[in-house]
C-alpha cells in the first residue's frame, strides 16, 4: 500500500472510531441523564478537571515523541513504559495526599474517595498508552478503532448497570476504570506487546525534552478552548454560556471528525518523511486540500440554514445560537490550517515554536473575546474568529518556513474546495428563489430539502467537474459507485 493510501485508509478508520465515539456517547448521555442526578454528573466533572489536567503530564507527549521518531525499537518502548509508570505514581501519590484537602474544599467527603479511585487510572494508562502508541507508530488505525469502539461498549455497560443499581457517581469513575483495563488488554493483544523495564535516562532526557513541549501545548491550547466559557461566565451568565456552547461545539463537529481525523495519520506520514521536503510539501496541500473538500460544504450549510437547523435539531429555546454559529463557521478554512500546520510542526520537532504561537494566542484571544463582549455572543465569536485568523497565518508561517514552501501553495491547496462551494453557494441561492413558500414556514423540512438539494449538487460537481487536482479522488469514488450498482 502507498504512503497515500495508507493515509486515506488511516484517516477513514480514525473518521470511523471518531464519529462512532460520539454517536455511542450522546445514546449514553440520553439514557445516563435519566439514571443519574445533575449534582452526580457534576461530582465527575469536577474530578475530571483534574484529572484531565493531571492527564496532559502524564506521558502523552513522550509517546508523540516515540511516534515521530525516525527509529524505535522494544528498547525505546520499554523506556517510555518505564518514564509513564513512574510518573503515573507520582501523579497517584499527588492526589491521593490531595484527596482529604478536597474534600474539605467542596464539604463533600466523597469527593476525596471519588478522586482517589479515579487516580488509579494512572497506574493503568503505561500499559494502555504504550502499545496504542506502538500501533500509532505502524500506522494500523483500524486495529486502534477496533479497541475505541470496544472500549466503548464496556465503559457503557459498566456504567449503566452501576447506575442502574443506584451507584451515582461512582457509576462513571468505575466505568472509566474498567474500560482503560479492558483498553490495555487489547492494545498489547493487537501490538504483541510485553511490558519491560529500562533505564536509559540519556535517551530518556531526549523523550522527555519533546514530550515536555508536546505537553505544554497541550496544556496552553485547553486553556484557550476554556477561554469563551471563562470569560462569558463572568459576564452573560449560564444561558449566554450555553448558547454559546451550543454554537461552538456545532461549529467544530465537520472539523473535529474530518481535520482531526486527518491530523493522526498525517503526523505519522511526515514524521516517516522528515528527511525528504518534496514528498511532505505534498502529503501537506495534499491533506488541505481534501479536508477542506470534505469538511468546508458543511459549514456553508451551517451559513445557510443556521437558524432552522438549530431550531429542528435542538428546540426553539436554542435559537439565538445560530448566529454565533454562523460566524464561526466563516473561521472554517483558518480551523483546517491551523490543525494541519501543527501537524507538521509535531512531526518535523518544532513544538518550541508552535508554543510560543499558541502562548501568543491565548494573550490573543483574551483581548479578541474582551472586545467582542459589549456585543454579546456575536461579539465573541468574531472576536474568537479574528484570533484565529492571527493562529492560522503564524502557524501556516512556520509550516511554511519547515517545509520551504510558498503562500501560493496555500492558495491552490484551497481552490478546488473554493470552486465546489461556490457551485453549492449557487445551488441553495436557486434553491431558495425556487422552492414554494410553505415550505420556509416548517423548519424541519426547509433543512431537509435545502441539504438534500446542496448535497445533491456538490455530490455531481464533485464527480463530474474536470479538476485535475480532484482527478484521483474523484475516479476512486466513481469506481467505488460502480461496485455498489453492480452489488445492487
Amino acid at each position: 500500500m502507498s504512503l497515500g493510501d495508507s493515509i486515506r485508509h488511516g484517516a477513514k478508520w480514525v473518521f470511523i472510531g471518531n464519529t462512532g465515539s460520539q454517536l455511542i456517547n450522546f445514546a449514553l448521555g440520553l439514557v445516563l441523564a435519566r439514571l443519574l442526578m445533575p449534582a452526580e454528573f457534576g461530582m465527575v466533572a469536577t474530578i475530571l478537571i483534574f484529572t484531565s489536567l493531571a492527564g496532559f503530564v502524564a506521558g502523552g507527549g513522550m509517546g508523540q515523541a516515540i511516534v515521530r521518531a525516525k527509529d524505535a525499537g522494544k528498547r525505546d518502548f520499554d523506556l517510555l513504559f518505564t518514564l509513564q509508570m513512574l510518573i503515573g505514581l507520582v501523579i497517584v501519590a499527588f492526589f491521593f495526599a490531595l484527596a482529604p484537602a478536597f474534600g474539605r474544599w467542596y464539604d463533600n467527603p466523597l469527593y476525596a474517595d471519588l478522586l482517589r479511585v479515579a487516580a488509579l487510572s494512572f497506574l493503568i494508562r503505561p500499559f494502555f498508552n504504550v502499545p496504542s502508541n506502538m500501533l500509532h507508530r505502524d500506522m494500523r488505525f483500524k486495529a486502534k478503532t477496533a479497541v475505541q469502539l470496544s472500549n466503548l461498549v464496556v465503559y457503557n455497560a459498566v456504567a449503566l448497570s452501576l447506575a442502574w443499581l443506584g451507584q451515582g457517581p461512582w457509576s462513571l469513575i468505575l466505568a472509566g476504570l474498567f474500560s482503560a483495563l479492558a483498553g490495555a488488554l487489547q492494545f498489547a493483544w493487537y501490538a504483541r506487546w510485553r511490558p519491560g523495564w529500562c533505564f536509559d535516562f540519556a535517551r530518556a532526557g531526549e523523550l522527555m525534552r519533546y514530550g515536555l513541549l508536546a505537553s505544554s501545548n497541550n496544556v496552553v491550547h485547553y486553556v484557550r478552548s476554556q477561554l469563551p466559557t471563562f470569560i462569558l461566565s463572568r459576564s452573560l451568565g449560564p444561558a449566554g454560556v450555553g448558547l454559546f456552547n451550543k454554537a461552538e461545539s456545532l461549529a467544530a463537529r465537520p472539523h473535529g471528525f474530518i481535520t482531526g481525523s486527518v491530523y493522526e495519520v498525517l503526523f505519522r506520514a511526515l514524521a516517516k518523511e522528515q528527511d525528504n521536503l518534496d514528498r511532505s510539501r505534498y502529503l501537506f496541500f495534499r491533506s488541505l486540500t481534501l479536508v477542506a473538500v470534505y469538511a468546508l460544504p458543511f459549514y456553508v450549510g451551517f451559513l445557510w440554514l443556521a437558524e432552522p437547523l438549530v431550531v429542528t435539531l435542538f428546540g426553539e429555546r436554542w435559537r439565538d445560537s445560530a448566529a454565533p454559529l454562523m460566524i464561526l463557521s466563516l473561521a472554517a478554512p483558518l480551523m483546517m490550517i491551523e490543525n494541519l500546520s501543527g501537524a507538521v510542526l509535531a512531526a518535523r520537532s518544532w513544538l518550541d515554536k508552535e508554543l510560543v504561537a499558541q502562548t501568543i494566542m491565548v494573550a490573543v484571544a483574551a483581548v479578541a473575546i474582551v472586545a467582542g463582549l459589549p456585543y454579546g455572543m456575536n461579539g465573541v465569536a468574531a472576536g474568537l474568529a479574528l484570533a484565529l485568523l492571527y493562529m492560522s497565518v503564524h502557524m501556516f508561517w512556520l509550516a511554511k518556513r519547515a517545509l520551504e514552501a510558498r503562500w501560493a501553495d496555500l492558495a491552490r491547496a484551497f481552490m478546488p474546495a473554493a470552486l465546489l462551494n461556490a457551485i453549492l453557494l449557487g445551488a441553495l441561492w436557486l434553491a431558495e428563489q425556487t422552492i414554494p413558500p410553505g415550505l420556509k414556514t416548517s423548519d424541519p423540512l426547509y433543512v431537509l430539502v435545502m441539504a438534500g438539494v446542496g448535497g445533491s449538487v456538490y455530490a455531481v460537481s464533485f464527480l463530474y467537474l474536470p479538476i485535475p487536482a480532484l482527478a484521483t479522488e474523484t475516479s476512486r469514488w466513481k469506481s467505488k459507485l460502480k461496485l455498489c450498482r453492480a452489488a445492487a
